[in-house]
C-alpha cells in the first residue's frame, strides 16, 4: 500500500470571500508545474439563486514549488466565461484539468446545462492560452467532446495527459439515470480517448475499470501518471445512492496499466483514505498527482465534494 503523509487542508471557500466566485466550494485540483512556482486551476461557485441553483468557474492560485502550502497568489477574476444562452456550458465550467505543451497552455473542462427531467446534462470544452496563462480562448461555443450514440449524456470529469507524443483523456461518462426516493442520480463510468492535436479525439468505446461496490458504483477524474515502466491511474468511486452519508461516500481509487488501455484495479493499494475526524472524514474524491522535483504529492477534493475545500498530502517513497 502507498504512504501518504497528509500536509492539511490548502483552500476552502472562506479564505477569499472578496472573491463574488469563490463564496461557496473549492473543487477539481489540477496542477501545471512550472520554474518558479505550481500553478493549481480549480473550480469554484457563487452564491446559489432562489431556488438553490449554483453556476461554476475556473480560477487558479499559486503555489510556493519548495513548500506547496505556500499560497504566492490567485487570480481575481474567473479565467473564462459562461456560455450564451443554450449552449454546453451556459450554467458552469466543473471540473477542470490542465496541461502545457510548450508555450501553449491548454484547459479542459465539463461544461454544464441545466436540464427538465434530470438536474443537469455536460460535455468537454477546451481552452487555450499562448501568453503563459494570464488569458484564454475558448476553442468555440460547443464541447470538443461531447455525446455519441453509446454515450448519451453526462460526458465531463476530464483528465489529459500527454504520452507518447499524443493526447490522452479520461473521463467519466453517463451510463444510466436513477430515480429512488425522490432522488435521481447518474450512473457514470471511467472511459478514454486519444487525440493527435488535443481537440480533435477518437474515444475507447468502452468502460475502463470493473466495478466493485455494485452495478451502480460511479468512477470519476481518471488521474494518470507514468512511473517506473508502467501507468498508474489515481480516481474517484462511490455507491450511487446515499454517497451523502457516512461510510457511502467517495473514495480514492487505484489501477495500474501498460497500454493506457487496459487497467488493473487494484484500490487497496492506494493508500490515500478519509480521516478520522475533520473537514476530509467522510469523503475524498477527485485525485490530482504533481510532481516537483523527486517528489509526488497529491490534492483532492473532501467532504461534500469540495464544500469544505481541497487538501494536499505527501507521497512517502515512489511510485512503484
Amino acid at each position: 500500500m502507498y504512504r501518504w503523509e497528509k500536509l492539511g487542508q490548502l483552500i476552502h471557500p472562506g479564505m477569499f470571500t472578496d472573491r463574488w466566485w469563490m463564496q461557496d466550494y473549492i473543487q477539481s485540483p489540477a496542477t501545471i508545474v512550472l520554474e518558479d512556482k505550481v500553478r493549481m486551476y480549480f473550480c469554484s461557485r457563487n452564491k446559489p439563486d432562489e431556488l438553490g441553483r449554483y453556476c461554476s468557474y475556473i480560477g487558479y492560485i499559486d503555489l510556493d514549488n519548495t513548500n506547496p502550502l505556500n499560497i504566492l497568489g490567485i487570480c481575481n477574476e474567473p479565467l473564462l466565461s459562461l456560455g450564451d444562452t443554450g449552449t454546453f456550458d451556459e450554467f458552469g465550467h466543473y471540473p477542470v484539468t490542465a496541461i502545457k505543451n510548450g508555450k501553449e497552455i491548454k484547459l479542459y473542462y465539463g461544461g454544464i446545462t441545466r436540464c427538465e427531467s434530470v438536474p443537469f446534462n455536460a460535455a468537454i470544452g477546451g481552452a487555450y492560452s499562448t501568453d503563459g496563462g494570464s488569458t484564454f480562448s475558448k476553442y468555440g461555443p460547443g464541447p470538443v467532446i461531447s455525446y455519441t450514440p453509446d454515450e448519451p449524456f453526462v460526458v465531463g470529469s476530464p483528465k489529459v495527459k500527454i504520452f507518447n507524443g499524443k493526447y490522452y483523456v479520461w473521463y467519466a461518462s453517463g451510463r444510466a439515470w436513477r430515480k429512488k426516493d425522490n432522488e435521481i442520480q447518474p450512473v457514470y463510468k471511467i472511459r478514454g480517448a486519444v487525440s493527435e492535436d488535443g481537440i480533435n479525439w477518437k474515444k475507447f468505446n468502452r468502460n475502463l475499470l470493473n466495478d466493485i461496490l455494485e452495478e451502480d458504483e460511479c468512477q470519476a477524474s481518471g488521474d494518470v501518471t507514468f512511473a517506473n515502466g508502467q501507468y498508474h491511474m489515481f480516481y474517484s468511486y462511490r455507491y450511487n445512492y446515499g454517497f451523502k452519508t457516512p461510510g457511502r461516500g467517495y473514495r480514492c481509487g487505484y489501477a495500474t496499466s501498460t497500454d493506457l488501455e487496459n487497467w488493473t484495479r487494484k484500490d487497496e493499494l492506494a493508500g490515500l483514505s478519509v480521516s478520522e475526524s475533520g473537514w476530509d472524514s467522510e469523503s475524498i474524491s477527485y485525485p490530482h498527482l504533481f510532481q516537483v522535483g523527486d517528489k509526488y504529492y497529491a490534492l483532492y477534493q473532501g467532504n461534500y465534494m469540495g464544500r469544505e475545500g481541497i487538501g494536499i498530502a505527501a507521497l512517502i517513497g515512489d511510485l512503484k
